[in-house]
């Protein structure tokens, strides 16, 4: 009896272990140029479920408004925040087209090429109707394992109409191959693209054009989602999955580009449960990189984590609203404490080596109490026109850059 007891213990220890073990699986969905106000008027019922498990939440793109890392409200700069976690300032996309895009700094790293570094075993995949995601953004940093794109480029298959009703037929191709590769393949980490909402925007703006395009959109949605749920009933899998836009519309929904509040308001919508502080306070697309990195456990490299624009969405961060003011060779840095204990770090650089593929040196040049909210950070050792500054505190990592006029 005993002996029975034993190894049924066994057997369910080897149960319990590696049902805890289930291999952690990511997907992000970007549907071109849906904005918020619009999507959140459309009965959706997809979007709906997905948001039940998880969470819908106030996004935006566009960097600080105003700022040194304000970046254009247009589509591949979008694209390229998420998948580097940065603003244009440092990934370096401006626009769709030429220079604009030919530009592009690698390295500032791709969440693909982070993966791949860690993980060269594991499978990533990209399904998209614009060829340039991969030749361009993802570029040369990463080969991926599971390509399907191209098929604007293929007229026979897709012959092209006045009214881009064949990207509609490419993105249905898409989404197909998309939920066929999840549930054969299962890919480690996918981008799936969806362009056609964007295409009936520019030509009709808000209409009701544009909100059967995004119901359309939704129902190939549903394909990846019921493919997502279809591994996780049946294999030994948990899925994270995330859909979000890379633009808003100005007030016509026929163009964007600029800084108004409609063309940077943005969502996005998640199976993943997040603490109710991003509820209720909003997001950014650069926090979607270092949220999926967490839940597939990239280990993300000291020099890149201080580059990065956004934070992990999975635990509240423990500090907010940070202000800096430099005066007479110090520099004054206030924020909010969203918690009491723990220790806020100060690093200091007067270089952006990392820009051109270098590492920069840092100082600490401070080390306070998280709930003292202030810190004075004395410069006259190290004058400079530029500073770039990090503020570390428990699971969380903030950034500044620092650029004084001449007299």
């Amino acid at each position: 009896m005993r002996r029975k007891f034993f190894y049924t213990l066994i057997l369910l220890s080897c149960f319990c272990n590696c049902y805890a073990q289930k291999l952690h699986k990511a997907i992000f969905v970007i549907v071109d140029g849906v904005p918020a106000d619009l999507m959140e008027t459309i009965h959706l019922p997809t979007i709906k479920e997905i948001q039940k498990q998880g969470a819908y939440l106030h996004s935006y793109v566009g960097g600080e408004k105003g700022a040194y890392s304000q970046s254009p409200t247009i589509s591949a700069v979008g694209y390229n925040s998420l998948l580097t976690g940065t603003w244009a300032h440092k990934h370096n996309v401006w626009g769709n087209s030429g220079k604009n895009i030919d530009s592009i700094n690698y390295h500032y790293p791709s969440i693909f090429k982070l993966f791949k570094e860690q993980f060269p075993q594991k499978k990533s995949a990209l399904f998209s109707t614009w060829t340039d995601n991969r030749t361009k953004l993802i570029g040369n940093q990463v080969a991926l394992d599971i390509v399907y794109d191209g098929f604007e480029k293929d007229t026979l298959r897709f012959p092209h109409d006045k009214n881009s009703y064949y990207i509609h037929a490419i993105d249905n191709e898409v989404a197909t191959q998309a939920a066929y590769s999840i549930r054969t393949e299962a890919p480690d980490l996918s981008w799936v693209y969806l362009q056609f909402t964007d295409d009936v925007a520019h030509r009709y703006g808000y209409s009701d054009s544009l909100t059967e395009a995004v119901k359309l959109m939704e129902k190939q949605i549903n394909k990846i989602w019921e493919a997502v749920k279809y591994r996780q009933k049946n294999y030994n899998e948990k899925w994270q999955v995330w859909i979000t836009t890379d633009h808003g519309r100005d007030k016509t929904g026929k163009h964007h580009g600029g800084q108004s509040v409609q063309e940077r308001s943005t969502w996005i919508v998640s199976n993943q449960n997040l603490p109710i502080y991003f509820l209720q306070n909003g997001t950014a697309i650069v926090d979607i990189l270092p949220t999926i990195a967490a839940f597939l456990k990239i280990q993300i490299p000291v020099n890149v984590q201080r580059e990065l624009d956004g934070q992990s969405l999975l635990k509240k961060p423990s500090l907010n609203t940070v202000n800096m003011k430099h005066s007479n060779a110090s520099l004054n840095i206030s924020w909010k404490a969203l918690q009491k204990k723990g220790k806020v770090k100060i690093w200091v650089t007067t270089t952006n080596q990392f820009k051109l593929g270098g590492n920069d040196e840092y100082r600490l040049m401070a080390n306070v109490d998280l709930k003292k909210e202030n810190a004075t950070v004395d410069l006259s050792t190290m004058p400079s026109s530029f500073y770039k500054v990090v503020i570390e505190a428990p699971g969380t990592s903030l950034n500044r850059q620092i650029i004084l006029k001449n007299d």
